[in-house]
């Protein structure tokens, strides 16, 4: 009896997800204007700057105390650091 490996479990996972993403809103999260824009995006700092623009309205309701754009920052930085890994790259792909 083989079971499958955590590689290919997460990426069944991740597909059942999108799929259930494109049921529930009716479009494929890849032709998401903010996927749209974040895929041109070429550095921590330009990702950053997107999903601070696109917080702002959620700043403005709360009170912005910094938490909310540095765990942004720190969030970022790990995910791009890990989907630009030569070694983790083929792996997982782009994060």
């Amino acid at each position: 009896m083989s079971h499958p490996s955590p590689s290919s479990s997460f990426n069944l996972l991740f597909e059942i997800a999108l799929q259930n993403y494109e049921k529930q809103t009716g479009m494929k999260l890849v032709d998401h204007p903010l996927a749209k824009q974040l895929e041109i995006c070429n550095s921590v700092d330009c990702i950053t700057a997107i999903l601070q623009e696109k917080a702002q309205p959620f700043r403005e309701l709360r009170g912005d105390d910094g938490k909310l754009t540095k765990s942004l920052q720190s969030t970022v930085h790990v995910l791009y650091t890990v989907s630009t890994s030569t070694a983790l790259g083929e792996g997982i792909g782009l994060v």
